[in-house]
């Protein structure tokens, strides 16, 4: 596998520069639009043992989840090695990958975040159609959050979901939005310590000791700085303009 190692390339995501040395050249077409020239902070290798790992995981969660269990490409597998190699080290820098959606309009952020299957994407694909050109896709999957005192910044990454929807931006994030199912579309601001689970649960939590320490700062740095809400809706076009309206009181 060593000989057959594919050639390194660097990445740019939340103002890092990061060098991946990976197995095989998929990850290189998976990050193309953010590919740089740049000198990298940091490097990420991979080895077969991290591939195993992702397999491993991705099968215990198919089970959990009640789903049947992937065969997943080692390809792919290392793609997901490669961004958990690249979450753990930026935590250190004050940026933690956060599972959820984000769109901007007029260039401010919005995250929608929830369980799996609820309807992030649908709902903001609603912001889309709803806001036209006024509305950009940040990212559709695994956003990366530059977490500070002065507030929160949303950065667009290659690893955007099942649609691949993203955008190579970073925005300043205005609330965060905990989504939910109900046959009327109503927003009201969350009490943070009620929404803290589900939020923790969201952002990726690194196995270092250390690195779990500092992810809960910057976890309690975000809920200080970043409104919440709780959104029901029903998923009809109603629903984006009651979703920014409501936020934007």
């Amino acid at each position: 596998m060593e000989n057959n190692r594919n050639s390194s390339f660097c990445i740019k995501l939340a103002d890092t520069v990061i060098r991946i040395e990976p197995l095989y050249g998929y990850i290189e077409e998976y990050c193309r639009g953010y590919i740089t020239d740049e000198p990298e902070k940091f490097t990420v290798r991979t080895e077969s043992g991290d591939i195993d790992f992702e397999r491993e995981r991705s099968a215990k969660e198919d089970i959990a989840e009640g789903r049947p269990v992937v065969d997943y490409s080692d390809e792919y597998l290392e793609t997901l090695a490669v961004y958990r190699k690249i979450a753990e080290k930026l935590t250190m820098s004050g940026i933690v990958l956060f599972h959820g959606s984000v769109v901007a309009v007029d260039g401010i952020g919005y995250l929608f975040t929830a369980k799996s299957g609820t309807g992030k994407s649908t709902h903001t694909r609603l912001w889309r159609e709803h806001f036209g050109n006024r509305a950009v896709m940040v990212n559709d999957d695994k956003p990366l959050l530059k977490i500070t005192e002065n507030g929160v910044i949303a950065c667009g990454t290659p690893w955007n979901g099942k649609h691949r929807l993203s955008t190579d931006i970073s925005v300043p994030l205005k609330a965060v939005c905990v989504l939910s199912r109900d046959s009327i579309n109503h927003i009201e601001e969350a009490e943070p310590k009620k929404v803290y689970p589900l939020l923790l649960q969201q952002t990726y939590r690194p196995m270092d000791k250390i690195s779990m320490i500092q992810t809960l700062k910057l976890l309690d740095l975000l809920v200080k700085n970043v409104k919440i809400f709780r959104l029901g809706c029903n998923m009809s076009p109603e629903a984006a303009r009651v979703a920014f309206e409501g936020m934007n009181r």
